[in-house]
């Protein structure tokens, strides 16, 4: 059967009723017919997965009594922060997607010199609310009951204004003076990966980033998408250093 895990952002503890969230309900009873009775799992981002029976289904109202906690252990023993560079069309939901899945820890979209896509603050707060429910979902579907944050987007200048040098391990991709990933000492602490979107970063944005601590590695010798640069990546280091 489907993965019967459902996000809530209630506080969730033995015993408590919980209410399904509109979205949640409708997939529990439209798409997976649930009944009254049928159990699932619920988390609210706290680390535990709460199993629950439902208890209640009234058209778009479900409500679910806890039943037990279990803390969930599958977090990367990485703390990967990925700096992404805004990209076009499904690309971005797509990078957020399968980056939660691999185990970052928080995702910051970066309005660069060459993303396509230009938000103003009122799309920019939709965007980020959007990207945060595609970065719910992923958690849903991989089983993890931590939720990664996504800020609204920032210049890398305002990011890295907000976000000075600290222990952090600082990696981007820029062929120019670089090495290859294998070559980078594990790292102790966060590691800040920024990649740039469909044309690569500017390079003043090449030169800020470089000049904050950032490491400039290359995969190899073909050139890569932004969607496929940021999640190779990604799966590169947990191979290297992380659970793969």
């Amino acid at each position: 059967m489907a993965n019967l895990r459902f996000y809530t952002n209630n506080p969730l503890a033995l015993g408590v009723t919980v209410q399904l969230s509109e979205s949640a309900a409708a997939h529990a009873t439209r798409a997976l017919r649930l009944n009254v009775g049928d159990s699932a799992i619920v988390f609210n981002g706290d680390g535990f997965d709460y199993d629950c029976e439902l208890t209640s289904i009234k058209k778009n109202t479900v409500l679910a009594i806890i039943t037990a906690a279990n803390q969930v252990n599958n977090e990367s023993p990485l703390n990967i922060t990925l700096l992404q560079a805004i990209s076009s069309g499904d690309r971005m939901d797509f990078t957020i997607q399968k980056a939660v899945e691999l185990g970052v820890t928080r995702i910051q979209p970066i309005s660069s010199q060459r993303s396509v896509v230009k938000l103003s603050a009122e799309r920019a707060e939709k965007r980020t609310e959007h990207w945060q429910n595609i970065a719910i979902s992923a958690c849903e579907q991989s089983g993890r009951a931590v939720v990664p944050v996504v800020d609204a987007p920032l210049s890398l200048q305002h990011w890295l204004a907000a976000n000075p040098q600290n222990n952090a391990t600082r990696i981007l991709l820029n062929p120019v003076g670089a090495l290859r990933l294998a070559e980078v000492e594990k790292p102790c602490n966060e590691t800040q990966l920024l990649i740039g979107a469909e044309g690569g970063l500017a390079q003043h944005e090449i030169d800020l980033a470089c000049s904050n601590g950032f490491q400039s590695i290359v995969l190899g010798p073909r050139i890569l998408r932004t969607e496929t640069a940021a999640l190779t990546t990604i799966a590169a280091m947990q191979t290297l250093w992380g659970d793969f």
